[in-house]
């Protein structure tokens, strides 16, 4: 397939990184234009192209950027899209960063919102794992550890393209119904960022509650503000112990000390 990736960010390079390994052809698109972008082609093997481009000729569409950035996209990026072609958003929203989205913060579910603004339907994955699991940890199909992440979409045929992308770079691919029903998977939910197995995952994707998801999102925004380096494997095996799936082993205590020292120290406290 020829997937086109908006966002040349931690996760939009990733994935580039990870389609070209599976065989795909990869054009990636940042706002800066694709001179920008050099290095970042010749490390993933994804060819740049202006924003404008990203969406040409494509089988597939990534669009991995901050929320708020959403509505500054060409409004007719999608023009070029052929009819049938999945449109992924990867998006989370966090206040902190992204200002106040009204109808997010009233209700709407986030790729719902993201869905409005581009004018059309979006598949919602790869926004509950964190860049270097994505990266990292990649399993072939059936180890028992193998990660499995959900996807969302109201459109079955272009739900089962994504769902096909997940389990060909390395993951185990998870239904997880309709776009409305993405909310489960948001940060501030169990199941933002522990790295599940295909046992674990709908079981955390039940315990998710809708009303207390906003306030754990804030929170943990505001921890990562003022300790911003802590080490990605420390974030997951923080995520587990909050989502239960670990108990504290001494490294669970050793990451859970370290961002209490850090926190201690940090600016502000």
């Amino acid at each position: 397939m020829k997937i086109g990736v908006i966002g040349a960010g931690h996760i939009g390079s990733v994935l580039a990184k990870q389609f070209r390994s599976a065989g795909h052809t990869v054009v990636i698109a940042n706002s800066r234009g694709p001179e920008t972008l050099s290095d970042l082609a010749r490390a993933t093997g994804a060819t740049a192209v202006y924003i404008q481009e990203a969406a040409d000729g494509v089988d597939c569409m990534v669009v991995t950027i901050p929320m708020k950035n959403v509505p500054s996209l060409p409004r007719n990026l999608l023009a070029r899209l052929p009819a049938g072609s999945p449109v992924i958003d990867t998006g989370n929203y966090y206040p902190l960063r992204d200002g106040s989205i009204t109808e997010i913060d009233d209700g709407m579910v986030e790729s719902e919102w993201t869905s409005r603004i581009l004018r059309h339907p979006v598949i919602k994955a790869f926004n509950n794992i964190t860049a270097y699991s994505l990266a990292n940890n990649k399993r072939l199909k059936g180890s028992y550890d193998r990660i499995a992440l959900p996807v969302s979409g109201d459109d079955v045929r272009s739900k089962q393209v994504v769902l096909n992308l997940v389990d060909q770079i390395g993951f185990d691919p998870y239904d997880a119904g309709t776009l409305a029903e993405s909310w489960r998977y948001q940060p501030g939910t169990p199941a933002y960022c522990p790295d599940p197995t295909l046992k674990q995952l709908p079981k955390l994707l039940q315990k998710a509650n809708r009303a207390k998801a906003p306030k754990n999102r804030d929170q943990a925004a505001k921890m990562m503000a003022k300790v911003p380096n802590i080490p990605p494997a420390e974030l997951v095996r923080l995520a587990r112990l909050s989502a239960g799936l670990d108990t504290l082993k001494p490294r669970t205590w050793l990451a859970v000390l370290r961002l209490g020292f850090a926190m201690l120290g940090a600016p502000g406290r």
